[in-house]
């Protein structure tokens, strides 16, 4: 069914606005893919706060003028889904990667984060990155080791004139 001017025109904007909050994309080949199957798809991208949308490329490539995602462009080639992260960098690349798995019609054709254009191979590198949580954790863990380091390091020579002590005591009531 061919769409109406001002459809067009608000499917641009809505794909622009996501867009433009997006941290990562992923263009996709759905060719061969059953309604079924895509439906699934649409669910798991749902749960994990990606934006999936089938747009013409026509229209996507207007829908990403102005944002980090142009770089896109040039691969907007033949029937593609488009989806945006929206919450981590990482969960369009994990959604899209653990689906292509099962599914071997869903081939990744480019990636965009940041305003860089990626291929299709980077997309264990995208899935990979940590969820916000994680970083976090991370982060939180780097700045914990040096504080406990320091904290072993006072507690050490306490710790060590106390087994010395308890050492020679140790001797001493053998002895007795």
């Amino acid at each position: 069914m061919a769409l109406r001017l001002e459809d067009k025109k608000a499917l641009v904007a809505e794909v622009n606005e996501v867009a433009s909050r997006a941290l990562s994309a992923v263009a996709a080949e759905y060719r061969g893919l059953t309604a079924v199957k895509f439906d699934a798809l649409r669910s798991k991208a749902r749960e994990n706060g990606v934006y999936l949308h089938v747009v013409k490329n026509t229209l996507a490539s207007r829908a990403v003028k102005g944002t980090e995602f142009e770089c896109l462009e040039p691969a907007l080639v033949g029937p593609l889904v488009l989806g945006f992260s929206l919450e981590d960098p990482g969960s369009v690349g994990r959604v899209i990667k653990d689906f292509a798995k099962d599914n071997d019609k869903l081939v990744v054709k480019a990636i965009a984060v940041g305003g860089a254009l990626y291929g299709a191979k980077d997309i264990d590198r995208l899935a990979n990155l940590p969820t916000k949580e994680q970083a976090l954790g991370q982060l939180a863990g780097l700045l914990l080791a040096p504080i406990t380091q320091f904290v072993r390091t006072l507690s050490e020579p306490t710790a060590k004139f106390v087994r010395t002590v308890q050492a020679v005591a140790d001797k001493q009531q053998e002895a007795a």
